[in-house]
């Protein structure tokens, strides 16, 4: 999904990429990025500023200027990550929450995004009735809060991690 839907430059975009093979990520000048590991082994990015960060779990992230240049090495074969990518004109603040069966509430001042990464979520707006929200699907929602709980049946399994992010101008 990106706004606006057409044409360059967007404010924000958020996909879903398969890493196949190591390699350089493209520039992305201009923009705030944001990545989150949602299946696969691992990875390890390099930035051209000498740090590294390594993603092995499920629900690891990283955020980084998309105009520096990172490498990427796949440590055991093809991943999948989620990317975020928002312009510098904006204000965003993206993370990975992690969710049980517990309400866990949001606030967005403006325009907010959620992502399941892992489970089955309910989220509870201000109006209406509950809506589910399956895994690595998506729902934006502007001004206002949200609560989230995860749908499980078993009480003894871990918090499920959420990719939550709020725009504002």
């Amino acid at each position: 999904m990106r706004v606006p839907a057409d044409g360059d430059p967007f404010l924000w975009r958020l996909s879903v990429a398969h890493i196949d093979s190591s390699g350089p990520f493209s520039d992305f000048a201009g923009y705030s990025r944001s990545m989150v590991l949602l299946r696969g082994a691992g990875l390890t990015l390099k930035f051209g500023n000498g740090e590294q960060r390594d993603l092995r779990r499920t629900g690891d992230s990283v955020e980084f200027d998309g105009a520096m240049s990172v490498h990427c090495d796949l440590l055991q074969g093809p991943c999948v990550d989620l990317n975020f990518m928002v312009s510098k004109s904006l204000l965003a603040d993206a993370r990975v929450v992690r969710v049980d069966q517990c309400p866990t509430a949001l606030a967005a001042p403006k325009s907010a995004l959620i992502f399941s990464v892992e489970a089955p979520l309910l989220l509870h707006g201000d109006a209406g009735q509950p809506v589910r929200l399956e895994p690595w699907d998506l729902a934006v929602f502007s001004q206002g809060s949200v609560g989230l709980s995860r749908i499980e049946t078993d009480p003894k399994s871990l918090p499920s991690a959420v990719f939550f992010a709020t725009i504002s101008h």
